[in-house]
C-alpha cells in the first residue's frame, strides 16, 4: 500500500516498472464506456444577458432554452459543429455567476477570432502567447468566467500538412 492512500503501491507509483496492461500511468484502467464529455454548466447571474453573448458575440448556437419552472430556465449551446455542450445555470447556490475559469476554446483561427472578440467589445488579451504546444489568449463573459481562446499546434500542422499544393505556400509559412 501506498503511505499516501490505500491504493496499491504498484497501482500508485507512476515509476514502476510493471507492464501490465490494466495499469498506465500510476493509474488503474477501469472497464467503463466514458467516451465524451457532452455538457457543463457555466454560472451567470442573468441568462438572457449570458444567451445573447454566447450566441450573438461568440457565434454559438443555442440547442435549447426551455422554462423549467419557477425563475429557472434550462439555457444550452454550443459552439457551432461542437459535440459538447453547456447549460447557462443561475440555480447552484454552489456556484456563484463569474467563477468557473479555464475553459479552452479550440480555434483554427486565433488572430481572426481575437479580432472579432474585439470587434464585439470583448476584453481579450492584446498578446497572443505562445507555448511549444500552441497559442493563445484569454477572455472573459460578461460575469467573468474565463476561458482560454487557443490555435494548438499539432491542429496547424495537421492543416498544413493536408493543405499541400504550390498554391499553399503562404499557408505552409504561416504554420512554420
Amino acid at each position: 500500500m501506498s503511505s499516501r492512500s490505500r491504493i496499491p503501491a504498484e497501482v500508485y507509483d507512476p515509476i514502476s516498472q510493471t507492464h501490465d496492461p490494466a495499469l498506465v500511468f500510476g493509474a488503474m484502467v477501469v472497464g467503463m464506456a466514458m467516451k465524451a464529455i457532452q455538457l457543463f454548466s457555466i454560472p451567470v447571474s442573468d441568462p438572457e444577458r449570458a444567451k445573447a453573448f454566447y450566441v450573438d458575440t461568440l457565434g454559438w448556437e443555442l440547442v435549447r432554452d426551455d422554462a423549467m419552472g419557477p425563475d429557472q430556465r434550462w439555457v444550452q449551446v454550443r459552439p457551432r459543429g461542437g459535440e459538447t455542450s453547456v447549460t447557462l445555470v443561475s440555480w447552484f447556490e454552489s456556484m456563484p455567476a463569474g467563477s468557473m475559469r479555464g475553459v479552452v476554446i479550440e480555434t483554427d483561427d486565433l488572430e481572426a477570432d481575437q479580432a472579432t472578440l474585439r470587434g464585439h467589445g470583448v476584453r481579450v488579451d492584446a498578446a497572443i502567447e505562445e507555448a511549444p504546444w500552441g497559442r493563445w489568449v484569454t477572455f472573459d463573459d460578461p460575469d467573468g468566467n474565463g476561458f482560454v481562446l487557443q490555435a494548438t499546434s499539432a491542429r496547424r500542422e495537421t492543416a498544413a500538412a493536408t493543405a499541400g499544393g504550390e498554391g499553399d505556400s503562404d499557408l505552409q509559412e504561416a504554420f512554420d
